[in-house]
């Protein structure tokens, strides 16, 4: 991948890219909450699971078949694999959260100058399908392009874990670290899904997330 490539990708992953990452859990508030993870060791199963079971299953197999619709000016491909990643989010609030990430990143992407993005500002709209749109305009690869999502995912994962544990800065730079080795075979594993097994199976995210919508104390906004 070309050096212009790579630093568009970091662009694209950085905690600076202004769409409220931030603000959300994706259910890992509950998960403590409930004592489902309790320390280091638990939040690290815990992330494994979300991303062996969830992100590599979903998410990351439709993202790649939006940079394929995208590259391929598919319009149809990229409203249905949009519409099918929308519809598998289980909650309100997982639905939400996608939402607002994607139009945030759309209006980003906009602003930049990638038109297509503009259309995209008002729908309900995924991360993925304006990751993947990003990923097209700026020569990211289809490879870098989900190893980024990943890193960017466990990223904001990790960094909910060390707030709401709450862990040090130091477990979880090696929270990142144990995920980090994991993520080539993610990859790999996600872009081995054929489109009849798309799928999540992470029950107690689910539950989580539901019970969230009306837990009494809050951080995050999922």
């Amino acid at each position: 991948m070309k050096l212009d490539a790579v630093l568009r990708l970091c662009h694209l992953v950085s905690p600076a890219l202004p769409i409220g990452a931030y603000a959300y859990s994706a259910g890992f508030e509950h998960a403590v909450q409930a004592g489902w993870v309790r320390d280091e060791a638990s939040a690290l199963d815990w992330l494994r699971g979300l991303s062996s079971h969830s992100i590599a299953t979903l998410d990351l197999p439709v993202l790649l078949r939006l940079h394929r619709a995208w590259r391929a000016g598919d319009a149809d491909a990229v409203q249905r694999w949009n519409a099918q990643l929308h519809a598998s989010r289980e909650t309100a609030e997982l639905r939400a959260e996608d939402v607002h990430l994607g139009r945030s990143l759309a209006k980003v992407l906009a602003e930049l100058g990638i038109t297509e993005a503009l259309l995209w500002q008002q729908a309900d709209t995924t991360m993925a399908a304006m990751f993947a749109l990003a990923a097209v305009r700026w020569e990211i690869g289809e490879a870098e392009m989900a190893g980024g999502y990943l890193w960017a995912w466990s990223e904001n994962q990790v960094l909910a874990a060390v707030k709401l544990v709450p862990l040090g800065q130091s477990a979880g730079q090696r929270l990142l670290h144990a995920l980090l080795a994991d993520m080539p075979g993610l990859v790999e594993r996600a872009a081995s899904v054929a489109d009849a097994d798309i799928c999540s199976s992470t029950l107690s995210q689910v539950i989580g997330s539901a019970v969230h919508e009306t837990q009494y104390s809050r951080l995050f906004r999922s």
